[in-house]
């Protein structure tokens, strides 16, 4: 890819694809608010899941592409659009990897936990917390179970595509005293890792090479 092509490709969608040693990466940025079907304000930075779906289709479709790489630096955001992502990530046939930066909370843990191997750098953090909606909420037995639902499935993903119990995340996620708002848990590096949420401490370097051991151990490859 050309210099020009590869700086308009990070500048409009935060992805691109690196190669090395004739291993082809596609490297894929999931940052600030994960936008669901309404459009956030300008002024806030958001991952559009209608741009991150094709470039996920793209990835398993394209024989050239031998592995991929998701950075995570996000707050959270759409619970649907977040697990569409990760469902989307978890069902590639090629090997992931992903690194969490600052932070990978509420639906970003998912994500997180989406691809085949993960890493969280020392200071990075993840953030367990239950199902919250903005906006007017009916007071209604209907409405509590549709939150139940709507975390169950979150709980669900977690524990399928990590090494923590389902128990150990509910736990987390409904704890006092953590938060502002007296709900949740923050896990910081090693203990995102102790708690077998994350697999690795680690950064960018370490990922990569994951990533580069997974590709050529792939018999794929």
């Amino acid at each position: 890819m050309k210099e020009k092509e590869l700086q308009e490709q990070i500048k409009e969608n935060g992805e691109f694809t690196v190669e090395n040693d004739g291993i082809c990466i596609h490297v894929l940025s999931i940052i600030g608010e994960v936008e669901g079907h309404e459009c956030l304000s300008s002024n806030v930075k958001s991952t559009k899941y209608e741009q991150i779906l094709p470039q996920l289709s793209e990835v398993e479709q394209n024989d050239r592409i031998h592995g991929l790489l998701v950075l995570l630096n996000t707050v959270g955001g759409d619970v649907d659009a977040g697990l569409a992502i990760a469902e989307m990530i978890a069902s590639i046939s090629k090997p992931s990897v992903s690194l969490v930066l600052g932070g990978s909370h509420s639906i970003g843990v998912p994500l997180a936990v989406s691809t085949d191997y993960s890493f969280i750098v020392p200071s990075g953090t993840v953030i367990l917390h239950p199902v919250r909606l903005s906006g007017v909420v009916i007071g209604a037995p209907q409405t509590y179970e549709y939150f139940q639902l709507i975390q169950d499935r979150i709980v669900e993903f977690i524990t399928s595509h990590s090494r923590s119990s389902r128990e150990r995340i509910e736990q987390q996620m409904t704890k006092s005293g953590i938060l502002t708002k007296d709900l949740g848990t923050i896990l910081v590096g090693h203990e995102a890792v102790a708690e077998g949420i994350i697999d690795e401490v680690g950064g960018i370097s370490q990922a990569y090479a994951k990533l580069k051991e997974m590709i050529v151990h792939n018999e794929n490859f």
